[in-house]
């Protein structure tokens, strides 16, 4: 099977989870002798120049130069399009959302719907929502990455059920070596991801400030995302947290890996996530996950995590005490995140893309 991916992720992001995912669907689809090719003339993406030779259709840049990204996106919108038209595979996957498809029109699209953020107002961005409406519709089959984005995406946007997969993401952390060990001598939880409103970063910190016991024992390390915005300093100093005790460290994958081992528990307190790859990491880190109970967290984690309501403040100070206090509850979580891992494998998400590529094609 010829399998065409455009460029719009990878042009866009230099990390992140979409970039991983569709990084990871080419290695597996090429370990089947399929013929995969991933069309981004110039791209920022980090992952993707792991991929064996051939694949990548493209140039890889550490940024765009100042001022650039427009001649970029044109320059890669222009070219990917005659180079797949050219190419002719038998199915493209686009990568992101878009105004026009960037596969020829004989030939079927595919699109993965991650989350329903913006339509559901988690998030503010019309641009988004619009490429995401017309992605949608011309797409001939979606592919949801749980089964909650299914039901939104069938709420909010009107698509038929027939016309969506479910599939969900498959799990694998690179651990490599780091020079860099973080200090153990004060225990932390640890915090995944950027913090826009909908992830609930401000709510967490305020759950931990709100216990003296949390606060005098604990740290709290907010990893990747930007510095801390002058509104959230604030509230860290209004929360009468010690110099240095909430720490924003960013870095790559090894970085994050050590600090999932060395963290006492993980606090996932999203309002709203389509699937959520952080908890995944901290179980095969052997790290205890307390997690919101909403969207897709239960779906994903099952009875792998501690939950509380990301909405009540005490509920969630209540749910991170009853773990970090309780040496039982921590092995019992990271013995029961061990087992949930087994579900997620990018085999499993490559062989099920594939059945819905054959099913689209024929």
């Amino acid at each position: 099977m010829k399998i065409a991916f455009d460029h719009e992720i990878f042009c866009r992001q230099p990390f992140g989870g979409i970039s991983r995912y569709f990084t990871q669907l080419a290695e597996q689809f090429a370990l089947r002798n399929h013929d995969v090719k991933i069309f981004a003339p110039f791209h920022i993406n980090r992952y993707i120049p792991e991929l064996p030779n051939g694949v990548v259709q493209g140039t890889h840049l550490d940024h765009y130069p100042k001022k650039t990204d427009r001649f970029f996106k044109a320059y890669n919108d222009f070219f990917v399009r005659r180079k797949i038209k050219r190419w002719d595979p038998d199915i493209t996957h686009e990568t992101y959302y878009a105004n026009t498809r960037t596969g020829p029109a004989n030939k079927p699209t595919v699109l993965t719907v991650y989350d329903m953020i913006h339509e559901l107002n988690f998030a503010s961005s019309p641009i988004t929502k619009e490429l995401k409406r017309k992605s949608v519709e011309r797409a001939d089959h979606i592919i949801a990455i749980s089964e909650n984005t299914r039901t939104d995406l069938m709420k909010t946007l009107g698509v038929s059920s027939d016309k969506i997969s479910v599939i969900h993401l498959g799990f694998d952390i690179r651990k490599t070596a780091s020079n860099f060990k973080p200090d153990h001598e004060i225990p932390y939880l640890l915090y995944v991801g950027p913090r826009l409103g909908y992830k609930n970063f401000l709510r967490f910190i305020e759950a931990v400030a709100s216990s003296p016991s949390l606060k005098g024992d604990f740290n709290i390390v907010a990893f990747g995302g930007y510095d801390f915005t002058p509104e959230e300093q604030d509230m860290i100093r209004k929360l009468g947290f010690r110099a240095d005790q909430v720490l924003q460290v960013s870095g790559n994958d090894s970085l994050l890996s050590e600090y999932y081992d060395g963290a006492h528990a993980f606090v996932y307190p999203s309002l709203y996530e389509g699937f959520g790859i952080p908890p995944l990491e901290a179980m095969a880190h052997k790290c205890p996950v307390i997690s919101s109970n909403t969207s897709s967290m239960p779906e994903i984690i099952g009875d792998a995590a501690e939950f509380f309501n990301p909405l009540n403040t005490p509920d969630i100070t209540r749910a991170i005490s009853s773990v970090v206090y309780s040496d039982q509850r921590r092995e019992q979580l990271i013995k029961k995140g061990l087992s949930r891992l087994q579900m997620y494998s990018w085999e499993a998400c490559a062989e099920q893309t594939l059945n819905v590529y054959q099913k689209v094609i024929t």
